[in-house]
């Protein structure tokens, strides 16, 4: 293992980031973070490590980053807390440092994306960027055209209404539904409202990519994927303000008051 491992500056200096001596200046400044933690001069890295400055990723020399579709099955946890039983990575076990993009239900199961690049994650999550999530969902009793048209159409959870979608039946309890955003459980809160029951969730679709893998299974994504995807985030904003649009402020005219002026007031009459 300790063959593996390398000096904090060769590492950043390697991954043509910049040179040997400015990575020494950025770690003496505090910018650099190895899994979230400021080290000191002379710490040593291994592959698995993830290394940032400013918060960028820095990754080795043409190392390609890691961009995995994952089929979770029901009862594992989507979190990187190792002491959290069940858990996404220990249950991939994958060779490098890498975390799931979003979150899916203990009790749900489907497509989740895996990943080690972190300026991927905002612009896929961001519910402000319209980008469609698909699921099959079963249901303990039959479904009505009436249950179709209010699932579509917007349910009143978590103090807000759900935005319309399409909700399409499949057969007598299982239907399909495309969200475009995000809430907590918010499918199984939404049956719930209507009266209903979820008995299985699988997500099937994450924008481009669709679930083609057996339960507990990864592969990775292919290169054409991976470029398609990219276009259709790209447009999307990396942060909840920057998504927001930008009012204008007005100009504000300045007008000069002469000393006379009986609206002229003196230091100390505010």
């Amino acid at each position: 293992m300790e063959e593996n491992l390398k000096r904090l500056n060769k590492f950043i200096g390697e991954s043509g980031y910049c040179s040997r001596r400015e990575a020494d200046k950025y770690i003496e400044e505090g910018r650099v973070t190895i899994n979230g933690i400021v080290p000191e001069l002379g710490t040593k890295v291994s592959p698995n490590d993830e290394v940032r400055i400013d918060g960028k990723l820095i990754h080795e020399k043409n190392e390609k980053p890691v961009y995995l579709a994952f089929n979770k099955p029901v009862g594992i946890e989507c979190t990187t807390n190792l002491e959290v039983r069940n858990n996404i990575v220990d249950y991939i076990n994958y060779p490098k440092r890498i975390f799931p993009i979003g979150r899916l239900d203990k009790a749900s199961e489907g497509l989740i994306f895996m990943t080690n690049d972190g300026d991927i994650v905002n612009k896929i999550l961001r519910a402000r960027n319209n980008h469609e999530k698909e699921y099959t969902v079963t249901v303990n009793k039959p479904i009505t055209d009436r249950f179709i048209q209010r699932m579509g159409n917007g349910v009143p959870i978590l103090d807000t209404v759900t935005r319309k979608c399409k909700v399409e039946q499949i057969s007598k309890n299982i239907f399909k539904i495309i969200l475009t955003q995000g809430l907590n459980r918010q499918i199984r809160r939404m049956c719930e409202y209507l009266g209903y029951e979820v008995t299985a969730l699988k997500r099937i679709r994450i924008i481009n990519i669709s679930l083609d893998i057996p339960v507990g299974r990864y592969r990775d994504l292919t290169d054409a994927e991976i470029k398609e995807l990219k276009q259709l985030i790209e447009p999307s904003s990396k942060t909840e303000e920057a998504s927001l649009p930008k009012a204008e402020i007005p100009k504000r005219k300045t007008e000069f008051i002469k000393k006379d002026d009986p609206r002229f007031k003196k230091r100390g009459d505010y």
